[in-house]
């Protein structure tokens, strides 16, 4: 285990009775409330000093409801110091009223997402309007997190270099094919994506792309050492994808696993790992509440 207390950079809560989420429906595991109390089961021996919430993929009429939602649950639990809400980004600037709209529910509310894995269309993220989007984004201070699989990284190398001024994080290392253990074109797109300074990676979600019934740390770690090294020690930051990584393995698992893999970096790599490096770019406090 770290050392020190660490931020969760990563981390869904959801409710499936509340608010309509269709990609649940065949996933008997998921297909339940994972609210705090049950976070709070799962971390209650974790010097876990603050969370980032992630959008969880309901159905666009809630999305503003889901992020007052997590608002509301941020009030009972400060150490929700961040949220990153769902935006409609394929409207280019008639996207601005909901970018709005999200800014004046909570000053957590400090990035948003708008999932691209599941998009047909593997350039849908270069379209016009979805570019014009992300490249108002910084008008309201928000980021982006890049959530995608290994096949769609040509595309998001293209949309980063149409952003320079966009702050953008790529969720779960992009999704590398683990399962397969695919090392290529991996490496080539994300040495790409690592050129640009303007983005950062979290080390997150990487076990539910493995093996969920066999996985073990060897499969992870030509993965972890290759962002680690691309990125570099100021740009990756730790994400714990709960409670998706329940399918496979436990938070404290994934945790251990990390930090077994991440043994050999020095003192201040770990800090920023596990802690600064997600502080940085979600502007979260600096002290733990």
């Amino acid at each position: 285990m770290p050392a020190f207390p660490f931020i969760d950079a990563h981390l869904h809560i959801w409710d499936p009775t509340r608010y309509r989420m269709s990609w649940l429906d065949k996933n008997e595991q998921l297909n339940h409330p994972f609210g705090l109390p049950e976070f709070a089961e799962a971390t209650r021996e974790l010097a876990l000093e603050a969370m980032v919430f992630i959008q969880a993929d309901v159905e666009e009429p809630y999305g503003l409801l889901e992020t007052r939602w997590i608002a509301e649950l941020a009030r009972q639990e400060p150490r929700i110091q961040a949220i990153v809400a769902y935006a409609p980004l394929e409207y280019g600037e008639q996207a601005r009223a909901y970018l709005e709209a999200l800014k004046a529910i909570d000053p957590r509310v400090k990035g948003v997402r708008r999932l691209l894995q599941g998009e047909q269309d593997p350039e849908f993220c270069l379209r016009p309007d979805f570019i014009r989007a992300l490249q108002i984004l910084p008008e309201y201070d928000f980021s982006f997190d890049i959530c995608v699989t290994h096949q769609q990284l040509p595309a998001v190398v293209k949309m980063v270099q149409r952003c320079p001024q966009t702050a953008f994080i790529l969720d779960h290392c992009g999704k590398p094919n683990i399962l397969r253990q695919e090392l290529e074109p991996w490496h080539e797109h994300i040495k790409e994506l690592a050129g640009y300074p303007n983005v950062m990676c979290k080390i997150s979600g990487l076990v539910t792309e493995a093996d969920l019934e066999l996985w073990s740390p060897d499969d992870l770690a030509p993965y972890i050492h290759y962002a680690l090294q691309e990125f570099g020690e100021d740009r990756v930051l730790f994400g714990g994808d709960w409670p998706v990584l329940t399918q496979t393995c436990s938070y404290g698992c994934w945790i251990e696993t990390l930090d077994e893999l991440t043994s050999n970096l020095s003192l201040q790599a770990k800090r920023k790992l596990w802690v600064e490096n997600a502080r940085a770019f979600y502007r979260l406090p600096e002290e733990s509440l």
